[in-house]
């Protein structure tokens, strides 16, 4: 089953065209890495995917549904349930601690779950720091929140914006594992935008992003 289906997606920031013609089918159970120089629209077309940006033209349609025609609170909603976004700038929430900031996905279903939380915090290396707040974290700890948060619920579509880009090479490795992981054993599909050559050896199939399309790398 194709979980995201996009077709001639198109991106602009007033008249400065960032991508166009992408057309790009991922489905379940795929591990799909996204490479191409900076500034290309990598982090762009993941915020596209995930309803946080509106395309300029095209189709797309992510879980079944068309998310660029949903409204911001339909797309917010779709977000909780079916993706995992890990950002590059973490977006973990200052106030709450580490297993908090694990356990909100699971609160905004109504599905708490403090042993899934736990075991996640065990599968990204953070099981004793879960009592910190994030201002007592390295930029590396909250990059691995980040990406706890955006697997703990299981969601259906995974997209990773450079989720090595702050480890040391060993705990790089170890979350590109966790991500296949979750392709292989969850049945998930995950869209990775990475600089990194381990990080695509690992994925399925290896696209390059240009301006004026995308093709195997």
């Amino acid at each position: 089953m194709a979980l995201l289906e996009a077709r001639g997606l198109a991106k602009r920031y007033g008249e400065t065209p960032v991508f166009a013609g992408i057309d790009l089918d991922v489905e379940a159970g795929e591990f799909v890495a996204i490479v191409g120089e900076s500034g290309v629209g990598k982090s762009t077309l993941l915020n596209c995917i995930a309803g946080l940006d509106r395309i300029d033209a095209g189709t797309l349609r992510v879980c079944g549904e068309a998310i660029a025609t949903l409204d911001e609170a339909g797309a917010a909603r779709l977000r909780r349930r079916a993706m995992g976004f890990v950002f590059q700038a973490f977006h973990v929430l200052p106030y709450l601690s580490v297993f908090h900031n694990v356990a909100l996905p699971l609160l905004l279903l109504g599905q708490p779950d403090a042993g899934r939380v736990n075991a996640m915090l065990d599968a990204v290396g953070l099981r004793d720091l879960a009592a910190r707040l994030p201002q007592q974290l390295s930029g590396g700890q909250m990059q691995r929140v980040a990406i706890a948060r955006a697997l703990v619920h299981r969601p259906a579509l995974i997209l990773a914006d450079e989720p090595t880009g702050n480890l040391d090479p060993t705990t790089a490795e170890r979350i590109i594992e966790l991500l296949a992981a979750q392709v292989r054993h969850e049945g998930a599909a995950c869209v990775l935008a990475t600089h990194s050559r381990m990080a695509a050896a690992r994925a399925d199939r290896v696209l390059t992003l240009t301006a004026t399309g995308i093709v195997p790398a």
